[in-house]
């Protein structure tokens, strides 16, 4: 069958046009998303962390000539300030916090759910890896389809490398995100997110994925995140791997983002003095990070 290309549009593009096209093909890819200076900054960060990593065991999805580092908000500077991208931010804003609505008493209100960085990694495909299985990456929170209405992630891939046919890039079925969950991918139906380095990808939970296949001499890098809807559960646990000492030296949006806060539905509060209280709270408290003590 014929499979629809990816678009491609510029760093300057809108939000507006970015989750348009999202929305009708199930993703996009945003040339230059980063300037040279960043993706140098990226580069020589991940790749320290990179060379030091082996390759995974795992024979049929994380690949046994991949490497994958996590924590990288706990190690890149950089990498804040890509998770915060104006573009990549406010999309993810856009699709996934569709409002709705609750009864409280006789009070109807109005309410828009909150989001979350839930995964963050620098994945290198080696030379010599096969094809990953396409999946969803919403079947993290076994999300149905279409029934519930709504988007659960929004993902992007970064690449540190040139993405090429050749060399790994992400395979991808565009409009796969309208399928119901009868229907089986396969590897026929995607196309190649081919990408020069700084360039990244966006799409959907929804949408059918894989990496590819490494058939070249020199190994293919990409950053990946994902924020998805704040009352799922986080794939990366935030929570044990990124020490607190770092996490108070973060701005404070992404303290938020990464969980170290209370939802308008009241979802992650702490108890403070008897009160229910916003995690913020927690990080002005010096006795929080002292072993053997609580707040």
């Amino acid at each position: 069958m014929d499979t629809r290309a990816l678009s491609t549009v510029s760093s300057d593009a809108s939000i507006e046009q970015v989750v348009d096209i999202i929305r009708r093909d199930g993703g996009v890819i945003i040339a230059d998303f980063v300037s040279p200076a960043t993706l140098k900054s990226l580069t020589d960060e991940l790749d320290s962390y990179l060379k030091v990593t082996p390759c995974g065991v795992d024979p049929y999805f994380a690949g046994t000539q991949t490497r994958r580092v996590a924590r990288i908000i706990g190690r890149s500077d950089t990498a804040v300030e890509v998770a915060l991208h104006p573009l990549f931010l406010g999309t993810a804003r856009q699709i996934l916090q569709t409002p709705t609505h609750v009864w409280v008493g006789s009070d109807r209100i109005e309410m828009a759910p909150d989001i979350q960085l839930s995964i963050t990694q620098a994945i290198q495909i080696g030379p010599g890896q096969g094809l990953q299985p396409l999946h969803r990456d919403d079947a993290t929170s076994l999300w149905r389809h279409p029934q519930y209405g709504r988007e659960a992630r929004l993902q992007m891939m970064l690449a540190i490398s040139d993405f090429t046919e050749e060399n790994g890039a992400t395979r991808v079925i565009p409009g796969s995100h309208q399928w119901d969950d009868e229907r089986m991918p396969t590897q026929e139906e995607t196309v190649a997110a081919q990408m020069k380095a700084g360039s990244a990808l966006l799409w959907i939970g929804s949408v059918y994925h894989g990496g590819g296949a490494n058939t070249t001499d020199s190994p293919r890098t990409g950053l990946t995140m994902a924020y998805d809807l704040a009352f799922l559960r986080l794939e990366e646990n935030h929570f044990l791997s990124i020490p607190v000492e770092r996490v108070r030296q973060l701005p404070g949006a992404m303290q938020r983002l990464l969980g170290w806060s209370a939802s308008s539905t009241l979802l992650g509060w702490v108890e403070i003095d008897g009160q229910m209280r916003d995690p913020q709270e927690l990080l002005g408290m010096p006795a929080f990070s002292e072993p053997g003590k609580g707040f």
